[in-house]
């Protein structure tokens, strides 16, 4: 080979060395392989959850007589349905009495004067809950078992997914011929599904 490529000299010896150099690369090929892209489809399925709440067991509050006492009841609203329906609540409530029933208050004396409607999974709740059109002050129904029940809080259509806290803030007056003691009652709340 060294005598071929010394026999060669001058303007031959480069083209013989690149016509080597093509020789060597068809004997000697490449082994990198080609690159191929692969494009799946890939399709999920959601399932709906439920809609709950979860309501603790007592609240309490006090107040003097002749006064109008304030309570805070928090309690958690879950919307997992995945169905943008809205929700809404009612509200009845048994009358506030002693627990001999011998004193009451009156039927009238529970209002919802605001509802607070918080999400607690920062985030993931749909925005904009509103209240639909339910104006408070909302009078709670009362009497010796619990008369028909009133709206107090919805969403609108496509609002309210999440999980909430939901504090209804109500006012309980106390008029200055009420005897002093202990006094309770039961309310009755009720979520449904849409505004």
């Amino acid at each position: 080979m060294l005598n071929l490529i010394k026999h060669f000299r001058g303007k031959y010896r480069r083209n013989l060395l690149f016509i080597m150099l093509m020789v060597g690369g068809l004997l000697f090929p490449s082994t990198s392989t080609p690159t191929l892209a692969d494009s799946p489809s890939i399709q999920g399925t959601v399932l709906a959850g439920s809609l709950s709440d979860t309501i603790l067991p007592s609240y309490s509050f006090s107040g003097s007589v002749g006064s109008t006492a304030t309570l805070h009841m928090p309690f958690s609203v879950s919307d997992l349905t995945g169905s943008g329906d809205g929700w809404n609540f009612t509200i009845t409530s048994t009358q506030f009495a002693t627990s001999d029933n011998a004193h009451t208050l009156p039927t009238t004396a529970s209002t919802i004067t605001g509802v607070a409607a918080v999400c607690t999974t920062a985030g993931t709740c749909s925005q904009d809950t509103l209240t639909n059109g339910m104006t408070p002050p909302i009078a709670i129904p009362a009497g010796v078992t619990p008369p028909p029940a009133v709206k107090f809080f919805g969403t609108v259509v496509n609002t309210g997914m999440g999980v909430y806290t939901l504090t209804p803030v109500i006012s309980v007056a106390i008029p200055t011929s009420t005897i002093a003691g202990t006094y309770t009652t039961i309310f009755t709340l009720t979520i449904s599904s849409g505004p």
